[in-house]
C-alpha cells in the first residue's frame, strides 16, 4: 500500500484538504471495480486530534498526529489561510516532522498556499516553487531561496511537489495519481470529477496589478506613468529620463523593486488592460491592440499568448459575458 498522509494544517483552507482524501480513496474504488487491491491508505493528520480551519469555522478530527507517524510516501500540505506569516507559525511545530519524513523517503506535496510552509521547512531552497499567483510578491519576499514559477499548475522537483492556485490542487493530485498508477487511472479520476486533466497555466485566471509594495519613489512614478498612458509605445530611456535616472541604473532598480524587466511590466500592463477590454466591451481584435498601443497584430498575439495563455481570440470567447450570453 502507499501511504498517503494528508496534514490538516492549523490556519488552513477546508476545500484544499479534501480532494487528496478524495482522490486517491476513488482511484481505490476504482481499482476494486477492476477486481484489482486497494493501492492507497490514505489518513489525516494533524499536531493535534481536533484541527480548526478556515477561522474556526470547520474542525477536521485527524486518524494519527503528525508526530507519531513514523513513515509514509506522501506527505500532503493543503492550502493555508489567512494572513500567510501568522498562519506558518501556527505550524511551527510540523516543520521538523515534514523534514524527518522527506529524510527518510516520503514525497513532499504542497498544494496552493500550502507552498508558504513547505518554503518554511527549507527543502525547496534554490528550487522552483508554484502557488496561487495572487501571492507571488508575498512568497518571494517571504523565501528569498526559492524561484516561483510564474503561471505554472504543477511543479515537480523530483520528491517535492507544488501546485498553483485554487483547482491547481486536483491537476496535481491528478499528476500524481497517474505516476503512482497509469495514465487510464487519471483519466478515470479527472472524469468523474469533471476536472480538465492536462491544463497547464493558470496565467489566463491572473490578475496583474504591478508591484508597488517598495519604497522606490522612482520606480513607483515610472509605474504610474507606463499605466496612464498604456496606448503609448513607451521606451526605457523615456522612463529612464522621466525619474532622472541613468538608463542602467534605472532597469536595475525596476527589476529589483517589482521582479520584472521594464519591457516585461510595460507588457504585462498593456495585456491587462487590454484582458479588461476584451471582458467587457464589443471591441475587436484589432481596436483592442490599438487601444493598448500595439500595432503589429503578430507581436500583439505573441506576447498575449505568453501572458495569459490563451490567444486573444480565445480569451475574449471565454470571458466576454456578451459572448457567453449568446452562448
Amino acid at each position: 500500500m502507499i501511504k498517503v498522509s494528508v496534514y490538516v494544517p492549523e490556519s488552513s483552507v477546508i476545500e484544499s484538504i479534501t480532494p487528496p482524501y478524495r482522490v486517491f480513496n476513488s482511484a481505490n474504488d476504482f481499482l476494486l471495480s477492476m477486481e484489482q487491491e486497494p493501492l492507497f491508505d490514505v489518513e489525516f493528520v494533524g499536531l493535534t486530534e481536533h484541527v480548526k480551519v478556515l477561522d474556526g469555522e470547520y474542525t477536521v478530527t485527524v486518524k494519527r498526529l503528525l508526530k507519531d507517524v513514523e513513515k509514509t510516501d506522501l506527505v500532503i500540505i493543503p492550502a493555508l489561510f489567512g494572513d500567510m506569516a501568522t498562519a506558518v507559525a501556527r505550524n511551527h511545530e510540523a516543520i521538523p516532522y515534514i523534514k524527518e519524513l522527506h529524510r527518510k523517503g516520503a514525497s513532499v506535496v504542497s498544494l496552493c498556499l500550502g507552498a508558504f510552509l513547505l518554503g518554511a521547512t527549507g527543502l525547496i531552497n534554490g528550487k522552483r516553487c508554484s502557488t496561487h499567483w495572487a501571492y507571488y510578491n508575498e512568497f518571494r519576499s517571504m523565501y528569498k531561496d526559492v524561484q516561483i514559477v510564474d503561471g505554472a499548475i504543477i511543479t515537480d522537483e523530483g520528491s517535492i511537489y507544488s501546485s498553483g492556485g485554487a483547482n491547481s490542487i486536483w491537476n496535481l493530485l491528478l499528476y500524481i495519481l497517474e505516476k503512482y498508477t497509469n495514465r487510464e487511472m487519471a483519466i478515470l479520476v479527472a472524469k468523474f470529477f469533471a476536472i480538465d486533466i492536462d491544463r497547464d497555466s493558470q496565467n489566463a485566471f491572473a490578475i496583474f496589478r504591478g508591484q508597488k509594495a517598495h519604497m522606490d519613489e522612482a520606480i513607483q512614478k515610472a509605474q504610474e506613468y507606463i499605466e496612464q498612458n498604456i496606448e503609448e509605445r513607451i521606451s526605457i530611456d523615456e522612463l529612464a529620463d522621466l525619474v532622472a535616472v541613468s538608463r542602467r541604473s534605472f532597469e536595475r532598480r525596476f527589476k529589483q523593486a517589482t521582479n520584472n524587466s521594464v519591457l516585461e511590466y510595460i507588457h504585462r500592463i498593456k495585456i491587462e488592460a487590454a484582458k479588461r477590454s476584451f471582458e467587457k466591451s464589443r471591441k475587436n481584435i484589432n481596436e483592442v491592440m490599438y487601444d493598448v498601443g500595439y500595432t503589429d497584430t503578430k507581436a500583439f498575439r505573441t506576447t498575449f499568448k505568453k501572458i495569459t495563455g490563451l490567444t486573444p481570440i480565445a480569451y475574449r470567447n471565454k470571458y466576454n459575458s456578451m459572448s457567453i450570453m449568446a452562448n
